[in-house]
């Protein structure tokens, strides 16, 4: 059986900020789990890592998790590291894959040597903190989850969640 292909739509703002083909690899009900080719249109380099046409990003998403941790590796197959967004719980209607980024992400090189808490500025300046209290805490403590994790080497655990449904 082939993999199915669904559409990865990044929210952030209450407007679409990306979205992009995926194939979709498993499903257990809460965890996600996605295959997509960098979707940028040209290389963009953040300083801690550099993503490029031909790298590959593995994604997986939770329905009852605050965040999404992408598996990025280059497309001769290196691992480059992982880079995880803080967003609402993922929903899937149909073939329509949705998240709504929260600003905060994370990320953590290859060899773990570097774990970077990203746009915390861009968090404050948004206002979800007034806005949607709730949200906010919810952001700042799945930033701190998966900040521990990292440090604590255990993000792939994570990723290799027993019990999901291969698709394939």
């Amino acid at each position: 059986m082939s993999a199915l292909s669904v559409e990865v739509v990044l929210v952030k703002a209450g407007r679409t900020k990306i979205s992009y083909a995926a194939e979709l690899l498993a499903d257990d009900g809460m965890h996600l789990v996605v295959r997509a080719p960098w979707a940028g249109d040209d290389a963009r380099d953040f300083g801690f890592v550099r993503f490029e046409r031909g790298d590959v990003f593995t994604e997986h998403y939770w329905r009852d998790r605050w965040y999404a941790v992408k598996e990025v590796r280059a497309g001769d197959g290196a691992l480059k590291g992982w880079y995880c967004d803080i967003t609402r719980p993922a929903t899937l209607d149909g073939d329509k894959l949705t998240v709504e980024d929260l600003d905060l992400d994370l990320w953590v090189s290859a060899d773990r040597s570097s774990v970077l808490r990203l746009d915390e500025d861009e968090f404050e300046a948004s206002g979800l903190a007034a806005r949607d209290p709730a949200a906010a805490e919810q952001a700042v403590q799945a930033l701190d989850e998966l900040e521990l994790l990292a440090h604590k080497d255990e993000l792939t655990a994570l990723l290799t969640h027993s019990g999901s449904s291969d698709l394939r």
